[in-house]
Parts: C-alpha cells; structure tokens; sequence
C-alpha cells in the first residue's frame, strides 16, 4: 500500500494540477499559435489573489476560487490587450519573446505586491489523512483537488463540443483564415480563449498551492512539467493535454519508486527532469504528440 498512499495517489493529484494548466497552454497554442511561457504567472497570480481573498474572507479556498478565476481571466484579458494584440500578425518568435518579458514583468508585480517569502493558505494545521481498509490513506484535499479538476476538465468537454464558441474555437484552431471568412469574430474568440485558458491556470495554481505552499517561483516551476504535458498530448489539443498532465505527474511521482531495490529509482530533487526527458523523447520519436496536435 506505500506504493498507493505515497506514489500512485500523489501522481494522480499532480497529474490533474499539470492537466489544468495544459489545457491553457493548449489552447492559447491552437488559437493564437505562439507557445506562451508567461502561462505559469497566470497560475502565479491566481493562486496569490486566493491568498488575499482567503484572508479577506475567512472562506475555504474552493470557496473563493470562482472569484479568482474571474479576476485572473480580465487580467490576461488586459495582458493581451497590451502586449500580444499589437503582435497578432507578427512572427510567432516575437510574440514568444514578448511572452518571457510578461512572465518576468507579472513576477516581479506579484514579489512587489505579496512579497518573496513562502506563504500559506492553512498555517500551523496539519491534516490528518482518510485511512480506507485499515491501510489505503488519503487526505480530503487530494479528494477535493482530483474532484474538481475532473469537473474542470468535462466542462471545457461540454464547452468545446457543444457551445457556439467552443465550436468556434475549434474552427479557428484549424484555421483562422476560414473562420474570419465563415463570419467568426476571432477577437471575441480570443477573448474567450484567454478566459478559459487564465481560469484553468488559477485553479491549477489554487489547487497546488493548497496541497503544498506559495512562493513566487511556482509558476516559473510548473512551466516546463506543463509544455511537458502539452506536447507529449499533441500541443493544441486540449484532450491530449489532460492525458499528458496525467501521464507527466504519474512519471514524476513514480520515477522516484525503488522499483530496483531499496534505494529510489531517481531521486526525488530530479523529478524535474522527468518532464524534461518525456519532452525530449516525444519531440524526437513523435513530434505531433499522442493526439496528433500542431509540430513546432
């Protein structure tokens, strides 16, 4: 049961946080086609806007994380209205770069705003796990975490399958062009992609800052673990982010298995590189991902 409660479980929940902030990486990619690294601030600033509503209210942190989806969403809303807009029709490489300088400016605004030091969203509390059959242990958070994360996940289903913009969105992901032609306005559709795309990356960043701590390098962290899951799902496909998220948080958690022995496969400060080398290997057998998405 070690292999469950310490390995297995915690892959899980890593595995949906890294799903939700994939699907945005996704997303922005199929839509605007320029792979946005300032992506892990939107979690960033989610995550500390719950903070500040926590003790702003004395709310659960599910209970607020509406809130700061909403707020998180009108920020990059203004993020893009400032600094993308004016490179819709430039070369994929300069928006990147206008990215990087986003993610070091929306940094630098949080270290400002809620300072550098780690914080908290239950100081001095230490929860007790759920023991299931005498052995299997789980926390309520963990629960909470994967719960909301599946329901995340079948309402972006719902919307891109279903809803006039999802399938908009669709249509623009295949080609902007056609899409402006067949009457789509691909502004609003933009708008709506950020929407979606900043409102998983605040939960996402919720959702890990509860079952671990804040600190302003989070985002920065879950960049590469989340380009990891994007692309190994096939970058621009939303559905294939949600595997890859899984499937990087399961090879993280279990690379540190003593699959051989006593002693951990990998140890535990390089499960990092875990993500890196899944990237790496998925780039060169197969660029296009699981899913078939977009080749860089």
């Amino acid at each position: 049961m070690d292999f469950i409660n310490f390995y297995f479980l915690p892959g899980i929940v890593l595995g949906s946080i890294y799903a939700l902030g994939a699907i945005g990486v996704s997303l922005v990619f199929g839509i605007l086609r320029f792979a946005n690294f300032s992506h892990g601030e939107l979690m960033l600033i989610g995550a500390y806007i719950t903070y500040s509503l926590l003790h702003f209210t004395g709310l659960h942190p599910l209970a607020v994380l509406p809130i700061a989806m909403i707020f998180t969403g009108v920020v990059a809303l203004g993020i893009d209205h400032v600094f993308y807009r004016p490179f819709r029709t430039s070369k994929a490489t300069i928006v990147i770069v206008a990215s990087f300088g986003v993610a070091l400016m929306a940094r630098s605004a949080v270290q400002i705003i809620w300072g550098v030091d780690p914080v908290s969203y239950s100081p001095g509390q230490i929860q007790k796990p759920i023991v299931l059959f005498d052995s299997l242990r789980i926390f309520s958070k963990h629960i909470w975490i994967v719960s909301c994360a599946i329901v995340l996940m079948l309402t972006i289903h719902v919307i891109l399958t279903y809803t006039k913009t999802g399938k908009a969105m669709r249509a623009m992901s295949d080609s902007t062009e056609l899409a402006r032609l067949t009457g789509i306005e691909t502004e609003k559709i933009v708008r709506a992609t950020w929407l979606l795309g900043a409102a998983l990356a605040a939960s996402a960043g919720v959702f890990l800052a509860w079952d671990t701590h804040l600190h302003t390098m989070m985002g920065f962290y879950m960049l590469l673990p989340m380009f990891a899951a994007a692309i190994l799902g096939g970058i621009g496909q939303p559905y294939g982010a949600m595997v890859g998220g899984l499937v990087i948080g399961l090879a993280e958690e279990l690379s540190s298995y003593p699959w051989i022995g006593g002693e951990p496969l990998l140890p535990p400060a390089y499960k990092g590189g875990v993500a890196f080398a899944v990237m790496v290997m998925m780039l060169i057998w197969r660029p296009s991902g699981l899913f078939r998405g977009r080749v860089f």
